[in-house]
This record gives structure tokens, sequence and C-alpha cells, in this order.
């Protein structure tokens, strides 16, 4: 049995860094505190299909309504409660909520 190269092709490798670009640069600092080291961190690691759903989450405009689906203060449309979300907050919980605790923001 052939050995996979778990190095991601040119184009995954592209459209991960457009991805990159939009989760830092949500316009809404809450979000890009989280969308942005889960990419970072978690985003190599994601499927195609998850990283369909993230950019379709990307997608979103209320980057309010966005920051609640991810915190659970509001529902999280069926479309948008995925592996992926489940892995944002994961990450949220892990991460994102210590370095806010520490001061970071």
């Amino acid at each position: 049995m052939a050995e996979t190269d778990a190095r991601p092709d040119a184009d995954t490798t592209n459209r991960l860094g457009r991805i990159t670009f939009r989760a830092w640069r949500r316009g809404f600092r809450e979000c890009d505190m989280v969308l942005g080291p889960f990419t970072d961190a978690v985003g190599p690691s994601l499927s195609d299909e998850e990283l369909d759903a993230f950019e379709a989450l990307l997608g979103q405009d209320d980057d309010h309504q966005l920051y609640a689906w991810i915190t659970g203060t509001e529902a999280t449309p069926p479309e948008h409660e995925t592996t992926l979300m489940a892995k944002i907050r994961d990450f949220m919980r892990d991460h994102v909520a210590h370095a806010v605790f520490e001061g970071a923001g």
C-alpha cells in the first residue's frame, strides 16, 4: 500500500490562504479572535467538506450573529451545525477562552 502525502496540494493551500485571510478580518474583533487562530491551528487538517462548511460560514454577513452561533447564545441554523462548528467551539473553549482570561484583546 502506497503512503499518501499529507501535505496539501497547491489548490488547497491557496484555498486555505483565502479562508485564513477572511477568518482574521471579519470586522468584528471577537470573531477575529476565534476564527483567525482556529484557522492557523486547525485549518491545515480540515477536510474538503469542512473547508466547504468554513467558506459557507465565512459567507455570513452578520458577524454578531455568527459569534452568537459559535458561543451558543443563539441557535445555529441546521446548515451551519456541522462538525466544523463543533471544532470551532472546542477550539474556542480550549484555547481562545484561556487567552481572553489571560488578558488577550
